[in-house]
């Protein structure tokens, strides 16, 4: 299993580069956070999408939507930089991978790569 942010599921909704490897992380099994599905839901309703007819699409693949427990929250509060560019559903991605002890993947560039971030691209 994987954890799966924002990124990784609008590049395979939008047939963007790497929705290939998006779809083989769906089918194998992964999770995404509250906050991230959140995300998804937000930016196809803001580009005029279907979004009942993404999340139908979603909901076919072996995705599990995880809550933001309180230790999410409070290490993603830890986690805040001034000026360091990651978002509030970002850190609580990388909190849920923490947590579950699983590799988090992400399309934004900007998170880097290290032992547990996997880049899409």
């Amino acid at each position: 299993m994987n954890v799966v942010d924002a990124s990784v599921l609008l590049a395979f909704v939008q047939g963007e580069e790497g929705s290939d490897r998006a779809e083989t992380l769906l089918i194998d099994g992964a999770s995404c956070g509250a906050a991230n599905w959140s995300e998804v839901a937000q930016k196809v309703r803001a580009a005029d999408c279907d979004w009942g007819l993404v999340r139908a699409l979603l909901d076919s693949y072996n995705l599990t939507i995880e809550p933001v427990i309180k230790d999410d929250a409070e290490w993603a509060a830890d986690r805040w930089r001034k000026g360091e560019g990651l978002s509030l559903a970002d850190r609580l991605c990388l909190a849920l991978g923490g947590r579950l002890g699983v590799d988090v993947w992400t399309a934004d560039v900007s998170w880097g790569s290290d032992a547990r971030v996997r880049q899409l691209r």
